[in-house]
């Protein structure tokens, strides 16, 4: 008797939430052709089958290749009770340190933008008081010692009254990296403030919102003309040589082909030090989203680099090993007025080789080390300049040539998973993390799914829930027992 065979490769086996209860939710790795799918299904919902890439090579060589041993940080904070992601955090079952922690400071924007995952506006008022800012700032350095990047964020920072006393609290303490995450009104607007900006300089860079060149495109995304605030933004920037990252939020069908146009652009200008790449989630305030018109998976963003940026290829763009599922990342030096893809100055045979995706650095400890080391979110424009010296030393065949932070231009992938494709797996290894002034740091996808606002109500649900079970297993324990 023949057997007939599933028409996918059952790949892993994983755990997700219901996209309509979030309640936790048995879930599969499937592949089919190119595409990998995460297959799950609810008692109570039934089955849900999600995208999660469309180049299965490229998945297999995050799950198989990239992966390097989770950091811990210096303490948990909370206890394992209802499971993840219902503890968070962080608990002792969360495997990856936090790289970057964000610390919000307000709630008011001078925005409203369709797509914004805190859900501000000119409408809330609402600001941390200084006391919270700085118990957030010593609960990120109470969990890392020194902690490698703190983001400033909101609702749009700048516009906090006591922004600059909350600078000079960050810079008091051990971090190694201060970041604000902006739409550039203020930077645009008042160069006396950029400057203020720059006397905190060095340890300091702006992550600025940048979503398209073209107004249209902007008031789709952010609900105003910002084209020309941006251009006068980034020459106040440039005119103080404040190190700025482009922040593009990518939805397929709005900006995704302009992509390789702002990698373009941020490499005109000597203080942009890269630009990042956020393939748009559902999470908060996100006016019109469509799943199947909208989505875009790390693989899908990753080709359009490639096919759009004139600079990198394929190979050039890599898994960030601590947690490659959502975040990928490729380097160019700047030298000579060209930029030149890391991979394609050092050659795609000295990292990758062979049908099978073996990286050869794994045979090298210091290499692999180095790699991993470079391939991480947890740097400044500084450090990233002196991981790649290192790492350029560690090959005989390429000189190390003296590198300043002005030579180096990163572009990174960040997926923000929702509850659509939300791999628990995946989020257990989370590094970018939300500081609460209650001493906790909860994970990003986390925090904007199930803690943030108004949702909490149906997390402590859930909890309930899954606490009255235990109880209930307890006694019939205690009752075996006797």
């Amino acid at each position: 008797m023949s057997r007939k065979n599933r028409p996918w490769l059952f790949y892993d086996t994983t755990a997700s939430v219901c996209t309509t209860c979030l309640r936790q939710v048995e879930a599969k790795i499937v592949i089919k052709g190119d595409e990998v799918f995460l297959d799950k299904w609810c008692p109570a919902h039934g089955i849900e089958r999600v995208l999660i890439a469309d180049d299965a090579d490229y998945y297999r060589l995050c799950r198989e290749v990239y992966v390097k041993a989770p950091e811990m940080p210096e303490r948990f904070n909370t206890a394992m009770q209802h499971g993840c992601p219902y503890d968070c955090g962080l608990c002792p079952d969360h495997m990856q340190h936090s790289c970057l922690s964000v610390v919000e400071i307000t709630e008011h924007c001078n925005l409203r933008c369709p797509v914004c995952y805190a859900e501000s506006g000119p409408e809330r008022q609402q600001h941390r008081s200084l006391a919270e800012v700085e118990a957030m700032l010593d609960a990120v350095v109470a969990n890392e010692g020194e902690p490698d990047v703190v983001q400033l964020s909101g609702g749009e920072p700048t516009l906090h009254p006591d922004f600059f006393a909350i600078l000079g609290a960050a810079k008091a303490r051990p971090i190694r990296h201060l970041m604000v995450n902006t739409n550039g009104l203020r930077l645009a607007r008042e160069p006396d403030f950029v400057a203020r900006l720059a006397s905190y300089k060095p340890g300091i860079e702006i992550y600025l919102q940048f979503d398209s060149l073209r107004d249209e495109v902007l008031q789709y995304m952010r609900g105003a003309d910002l084209a020309a605030i941006h251009e006068r933004a980034l020459a106040n920037l440039e005119a103080h040589g404040i190190s700025t990252t482009l922040v593009m939020t990518v939805k397929r069908g709005i900006n995704d082909e302009e992509i390789g146009a702002v990698i373009q652009h941020g490499l005109k200008y000597r203080c942009v030090r890269g630009v990042t790449l956020q393939p748009v989630s559902d999470a908060g305030r996100n006016v019109g989203f469509e799943p199947a018109r909208h989505r875009l998976t790390v693989s899908e963003v990753r080709r359009r680099v490639a096919e759009q940026s004139g600079l990198f290829t394929l190979d050039d763009i890599v898994p960030v090993p601590c947690n490659p599922d959502t975040l990928a990342m490729g380097y160019a030096l700047k030298l000579g007025g060209e930029a030149l893809p890391l991979t394609r100055h050092l050659g795609p045979e000295a990292l990758l080789a062979g049908p099978r995706n073996t990286i050869v650095f794994e045979r090298d400890p210091a290499m692999k080390d180095a790699v991993f080391k470079l391939f991480s979110t947890n740097h400044s424009p500084e450090s990233q300049a002196n991981c790649l010296s290192a790492l350029l030393c560690c090959l005989p065949a390429i000189s190390a040539p003296e590198l300043a932070y002005e030579n180096v231009f990163r572009v990174l992938i960040v997926q923000f998973m929702d509850a659509a494709n939300l791999d628990l797996r995946a989020l257990k290894k989370s590094c970018i993390h939300f500081a609460q002034p209650d001493g906790r740091l909860i994970p990003f996808e986390a925090f904007n799914l199930f803690y943030r606002g108004e949702r909490m109500a149906k997390t402590q649900e859930i909890q309930a829930e899954i606490a009255e079970g235990a109880a209930r297993r307890r006694k019939v324990i205690a009752v075996v027992a006797e």
